[in-house]
């Protein structure tokens, strides 16, 4: 197992080394369930391809269009950016469509798009693909970013770098949303200007034009979040997502440029000269010893008041991590803390436990799909009211989901208690469980042996960590494929804590008073 590892290891570092080097040619994101390759659904998707790349060029370089007939019809939107010529903007939207096509994560997904480029032919295009129309929505998700695989080099003022960088970043996301002019190619803006250490910097932004101005402008502020929470200090970088794109560089990129008028850098700041003292009112100044005086005070001030907050916050904390779960109190000793959801919010999410938004039936109790304030979508497992053995499952899953963490387990978001309710909330993944598929003959044809192999060993991921790698010894004891979920990529998520069993670290075997499974 050793030697597995660091073979692993070294094989990723060799290649993120090698990706660190590979111009990213375009940029593919599929989310949502699969198709079938043969099915109705795929020829559709075939036939629109097979007149996209020509119909963009007849149409000014924004189509929208659809075939077939639900639940197997196809709705497409192809764009290619300002400035282009006739041909390079077919070569580009073929090339996204290829994209598309051969992306090993985009294989038979419902829902995908590409921002796709081409450095010689000076043009850059959007190709995306739906079973529902996205046509005049707003579409965020899902998300690609690149960035450059060099930093600012150290020597730079970055907190000046900074403010020129966001006041260039809020000049572009302006004059993209401007849309003075009605063309299918509005919304978009090139900007070069000048920074007081770098003589120039390229900014590129563009929205499908069929969004309002207000959507444009909150599509790129977030493709500039992104990038500023996740990368921030490269020399350059791009988010794309299916309705906007943003990208910036210290050269020039898709001929975008070339009649851009550059921006002069702001005047520099008057350099202060060095002072031996800091002047007071009245022309007194404190010398240097003074200086020294305030900052120990000022230090002993600050340690009296963290440890006085150390102390209050470590009360607040105790009284936290007491779970009220049933009749029962629950203390996690390790200081984790568990969200507790109001029923009214609750409620709220589910449209009160519609039967429309009804995902399943278990042994003890229904799951939901619900949905936020904030928009996130959750699973929300209302366990049978009466229910011994509910109350138990309901136990074990806060008490243990609370201290595990992995990306082959179920995330438990919260809890809620209220009344005779005993609510899970749970992160939600679209794909339903592994039953759906391996006992489905039409889904089945869908899990190739890659998608199997990748299942096989995301679950044996998430059982070695609870096994040996968690803070705590847990065994399932109810492992089976309907408590095996798949996210949007296929990857396995372990769910189902209700029965599991807590070992001690040095503990490796115990009796048990019920059987515990699927019988």
């Amino acid at each position: 197992m050793g030697k597995y590892s660091v073979l692993m290891i070294f094989i990723a570092s060799s290649l993120l080394i090698v990706l660190q080097n590979v111009e990213i040619v375009n940029a593919v994101g599929c989310t949502g369930s699969f198709f079938n390759g043969n099915s109705s659904y795929a020829q559709n998707r075939r036939d629109l391809f097979s007149t996209l790349p020509n119909k963009v060029v007849t149409n000014g370089g924004f189509y929208n269009s659809s075939l077939g007939k639900s639940p197997n019809i196809v709705h497409a939107v192809a764009l290619c950016g300002r400035g282009y010529e006739q041909q390079a903007c077919i070569r580009c939207v073929d090339s996204a469509i290829q994209g598309i096509l051969t992306t090993t994560s985009c294989l038979n997904r419902v829902d995908s798009f590409t921002w796709d480029k081409d450095e010689e032919d000076n043009v850059s295009c959007l190709v995306s693909t739906s079973n529902h129309s996205t046509f005049g929505n707003l579409e965020l998700r899902p998300s690609v970013r690149y960035q450059s695989p060099n930093s600012i080099e150290p020597s730079k003022n970055m907190t000046l770098f900074e403010q020129e960088w966001n006041a260039m970043a809020n000049r572009t996301v302006e004059s993209a949303t401007e849309a003075e002019t009605s063309s299918v190619l509005k919304y978009y803006s090139a900007e070069k200007a000048e920074f007081t250490e770098f003589p120039n910097v390229y900014m590129l932004m563009q929205c499908t034009p069929d969004i309002t101005s207000q959507d444009c402008k909150t599509c790129l502020g977030e493709c500039v979040t992104l990038f500023k929470e996740q990368v921030w200090g490269r020399q350059g970088g791009e988010v794309y997502r299916p309705s906007c794109f943003f990208r910036w560089d210290l050269y020039a990129f898709h001929g975008a440029f070339d009649n851009v008028t550059r921006v002069p850098a702001p005047p520099r700041p008057q350099a202060q000269g060095n002072e031996s003292s800091i002047t007071k009112k009245k022309g007194r100044s404190i010398g240097y010893g003074g200086i020294i005086a305030i900052v120990v005070v000022l230090t002993f001030i600050n340690i009296l008041v963290f440890i006085g907050y150390i102390k209050v916050y470590g009360r607040r904390k105790e009284s936290y991590n007491k779970i009220n779960v049933g009749s029962a109190e629950y203390s996690d000793s390790d200081g984790q803390f568990m969200l507790r959801f109001d029923l009214g919010m609750v409620l709220a999410a589910t449209d009160e436990f519609s039967s429309e938004n009804t995902l399943g039936q278990g042994g003890f109790g229904t799951v939901y799909k619900g949905t936020l304030l904030n928009g996130q979508e959750v699973a929300v497992k209302r366990l049978t009211k009466g229910s011994g053995q509910g109350d138990i499952e309901f136990k074990n899953e806060v008490s243990l989901l609370t201290r595990l963490q992995h990306r082959n387990l179920v995330k438990l978001l919260g809890f809620c208690n209220e009344g005779d309710e005993q609510i899970l909330v749970y992160e939600f993944v679209p794909n339903s469980s592994l039953d759906h598929f391996i006992f489905d003959d039409e889904k089945r044809s869908l899990l190739t042996w890659e998608m199997r192999y990748r299942i096989i060993e995301g679950i044996a991921r998430g059982l070695l960590y609870l096994h040996e790698d968690s803070q705590l010894k847990i065994i399932h004891r109810d492992l089976k494929a309907s408590n095996i979920l798949l996210d949007a990529e296929m990857n396995p998520k372990v769910a189902d804590f209700g029965t599991a069993r807590l070992f001690d670290s040095d503990e490796t075997r115990a009796e048990t008073k019920r059987i515990a499974g699927t019988r």
